[in-house]
């Protein structure tokens, strides 16, 4: 039962992003693709109002 609601909610979430073109041109920055994260993990609160967006972010260096 647990996963079926976990799974709805992602699913929710997918098509939060799906509908606000997040998939129509190729990500290009860690922003990007945080911002689609966070839409799909925020599932159904974002027919609530909520829209996270990620502006900024910074990958951690490779060690040598």
């Amino acid at each position: 039962m647990l996963s079926v609601l976990v799974l709805a909610w992602f699913g929710a979430g997918l098509v939060a992003a799906i509908q606000r073109d997040y998939f129509t041109d190729t990500p290009v920055n860690c922003g990007d693709w945080g911002t689609i994260a966070l839409t799909v993990a925020a599932g159904p609160l974002n027919y609530l109002g909520m829209n996270p967006k990620v502006t900024e972010c910074q990958l951690p260096e490779p060690s040598r």
